[in-house]
């Protein structure tokens, strides 16, 4: 089991009224992960994720576009100093699109990580999201080409399980 680990860090904004991330604001924390784990950064060029492939920006020849997107809330997410961990993989590669699959971990604390035998962690939200790429000049799906399902399918993992309610 291959995931991307991404550190994302929480704006003091992100809150609600609780004290607790927005439920808004996780899907921005989402967003944040996916375009640091898939759009080529040229500022990262001595540590680029093995996954940014995807060219970013206005006059990128393709775009993103989120079809769907599905989050399952387990626990709240305080506000920390230090990043939080969204654990990213891949549930499944069609033809013009991705389902991207999500754990969100809080920040890790000092005086947990330095413990003889740590509590394993437990995710306070479990997400999916199904990305199109499309081409920018006819805004049609395009295929997903052999580079970018090269460097994506080392990733690509049973998708994550929400509780389903019934129909």
């Amino acid at each position: 089991m291959t995931r991307l680990h991404i550190p994302v860090r929480l704006r003091w904004s992100d809150l609600d009224a609780y004290g607790h991330v927005n439920n808004v604001e996780m899907f921005r924390l989402l967003e944040e992960a996916r375009i640091t784990a898939f759009w080529r950064h040229p500022e990262a060029q001595d540590d680029p994720w093995p996954t940014a492939v995807l060219e970013s920006g206005p006059q990128a020849s393709s775009h993103t576009l989120v079809a769907r997107q599905e989050i399952e809330y387990l626990r709240p997410l305080g506000y920390a100093r230090d990043p939080i961990t969204v654990q990213m993989w891949i549930g499944h590669i069609g033809g013009a699109s991705l389902e991207v699959c999500y754990e969100v971990f809080d920040a890790v604390r000092p005086e947990s990580a330095q413990s003889a035998s740590p509590e394993p962690r437990k995710p306070c939200a479990r997400a999916t999201t199904t990305i199109v790429l499309v081409d920018a000049v006819t805004q049609s799906p395009r295929r997903i080409t052999t580079l970018e399902r090269a460097a994506w399918e080392p990733y690509v993992e049973a998708p994550a399980v929400l509780r389903r309610r019934g129909a």
